[in-house]
């Protein structure tokens, strides 16, 4: 018995099958007018924005998150309302939070924490200097 034999017949190729050209000379090298790779310029960063600019108002970003600050304040439905105002800053609000979640045994502190990470997440919500939150982390 004999072993099966794969990949066509031995010889020269065929005149169907293509043969292999090498690139010319020059290809893949970087065209004239660019400078090294590694070499280009830096990114312009705005001073006075440096997490960037709102798209539509154009005001500079918070350093803060929003995506943060919503899901810390939804924290509340497991009982800690209020970790997300404190951690935009505004700590007054966020301790009232809390106390109105011990003296209600967390029912109030509830509705209150899914309404706050609602307006948090919509945009309703500034950081204390009143400039709008960054989306993302």
């Amino acid at each position: 018995m004999t072993e099966p034999q794969f990949g066509g017949t031995e010889g020269p190729p065929s005149p169907q099958q293509p043969q292999y050209q090498p690139p010319p000379p020059g290809y893949g090298q970087q065209p004239p007018g660019y400078p090294p790779p590694g070499q280009y310029p830096p990114v312009y960063t705005d001073p006075t924005a440096p997490y960037g600019r709102h798209p539509v108002t154009g005001e500079p970003l918070s350093d803060k998150s929003k995506l943060v600050a919503g899901l810390l304040q939804l924290i509340g439905l497991f009982g800690l309302v209020g970790i997300g105002r404190i951690y935009l800053g505004y700590t007054g609000l966020g301790i009232a939070q809390l106390v109105v979640g011990l003296i209600t045994c967390g029912i109030g502190a509830i509705v209150w924490g899914i309404v706050d990470a609602v307006l948090i997440f919509t945009d309703k919500v500034r950081d204390p200097e009143g400039r709008p939150l960054r989306e993302g982390t």
